[in-house]
């Protein structure tokens, strides 16, 4: 339902002494004949949504959305009219249908006091589910609690939606399909397997929500040096080649005529989500590693990390990519966010290095025997805007990171801390250095 529709001046009138009280009375119970607010299970299937493909296996512990019936207040209607136009109405358990923010599909924002979600309770979003994410789990629903997507939904896209939340999960190649050209289908393939992971820990760089998981994709092996599965970055090639992400190869603006190689070796997690009816945009932490650095610059073995996202927002980059730097470089070592590394000129390009290379220190990435440093991004935030049509309505974000032109000189990327916020964020997605987690 479209919340801009034009309504009666007749319901206008009544809406208005309706909402005479900015706060609903919680001390009410839900009368019989309205419908309880429990929107949507924790548990069960992944639910539908295109492309959606959520594997079988542990779940982990997504947030269950149950709860008491919405209390009545100055703002409950008991009738099936949407009053405020947010798609819901006192019969599907809109708790203050005054307030479009407020009703079962929204996220209930932390420490305000206020029941966003109309469960009954106020501030009790789900959070901490990251530390039910295993290492090697082959569920892909479970790299989603791993950044931190706690909550999950099973309904359609299309009706009452009542709730937000995951809608399924799968592990692709990055040009969207199951299949690596000599390996059959990724996902059944051990190799490919390897290439993501649900890390405590790479070196000294830790989940950055204070939680105790993140997720790594890797073209080599998304495991840190001390777990089982490892293999060096130096050269460890898994053997199969893959499609790119949509509009890729393709060069970037800072080694223009340059383009990359063929894929090899590619991971990527792609998530569907419903989006909540009151978030205005979403932020999620990112750090790229790369064994590139400081030899392969502006070549064709410039590995690649990507964040695709459909609908592609307003000023996306290639194929819908969100992450990039200011000059549109998506993110690899021809990329101005590539800062933690020695300050040297490579490649005919001067690197500053700012964050020094000390974040290296147990990656894989840190001292080789030539006694070289290689180098990452450090971690970056991106904050994406989300236009209003999107409200309640599923988005499909795709992770995905890949070799270029060989299997060798590895890349790996984390992943962690996904945020709503109900604060708009920028007008174009935007991607910058962020100071490590406290």
């Amino acid at each position: 339902m479209n919340p801009s529709r034009i309504v009666s001046v007749a319901f206008l009138v009544a809406a208005i002494a309706a909402c005479s009280s900015s706060k609903p009375d919680l001390g009410f119970d839900n009368p019989s004949g309205s419908s309880s607010s429990g929107g949507g299970s924790g548990g069960g299937s992944s639910g539908g949504g295109s492309g959606s493909g959520s594997s079988s296996g542990s779940i982990g512990s997504f947030g269950d959305d149950s709860g008491p019936p919405p209390t009545m207040g100055s703002c409950q209607y008991n009738d099936a009219t949407d009053h405020d136009g947010d798609g819901f109405s006192g019969q599907d358990g809109d708790c203050n249908d005054c307030d479009p923010n407020t009703n079962p599909g929204a996220f209930d924002v932390p420490k305000d006091g206020i029941d966003e979600d109309c469960d009954g309770v106020a501030d009790n979003e789900p959070t901490g589910c990251d530390k039910t994410a295993v290492l090697d789990s082959p569920d892909p629903l479970n790299a989603a609690l791993a950044i931190d997507l706690c909550r999950k939904t099973t309904e359609t896209a299309t009706g009452k939606q009542r709730t937000w939340g995951v809608v399924g999960a799968s592990y692709i190649a990055p040009d969207g399909s199951d299949t690596c050209s000599g390996a059959g289908t990724c996902t059944t393939d051990a190799n490919y397997n390897l290439g993501h992971g649900n890390l405590t820990k790479l070196g000294v760089n830790a989940p950055q929500n204070g939680g105790t998981h993140m997720l790594s994709l890797s073209s080599g092996t998304g495991r840190a040096p001390t777990d089982t599965g490892y293999q060096d970055v130096s050269g460890f090639d898994k053997g199969f080649t893959v499609g790119a992400a949509a509009g890729f190869p393709a060069p970037a603006p800072a080694c223009p005529g340059v383009t990359t190689g063929q894929p090899h070796d590619g991971a990527a997690l792609r998530v569907v989500i419903r989006v909540p009816t009151n978030a205005q945009s979403f932020t999620f932490n990112t750090n790229f590693f790369s064994y590139e650095f400081p030899d392969y610059i502006c070549s064709e073995y410039n590995d690649t990390f990507v964040v695709e996202m459909a609908p592609a927002p307003k000023g996306a980059s290639t194929g819908g990519n969100i992450a990039f730097d200011q000059s549109g470089n998506p993110i690899s070592v021809n990329n101005a966010l590539l800062q933690v590394c020695d300050a040297q000129t490579a490649g005919g390009k001067k690197f500053a290095c700012p964050l020094g290379s000390a974040s290296l220190a147990g990656s894989g990435f840190g001292t080789d025997t030539a006694g070289s440093n290689h180098a990452a991004t450090g971690w970056l935030q991106t904050q994406v805007n989300i236009d209003p049509s999107l409200k309640g309505k599923d988005i499909t974000l795709v992770f995905a990171v890949w070799d270029s032109g060989d299997g060798i000189l590895d890349s790996t990327a984390l992943v962690d801390n996904f945020v709503w916020s109900t604060q708009p964020g920028s007008n174009t997605p935007v991607t910058v250095p962020t100071p490590p987690a406290q």
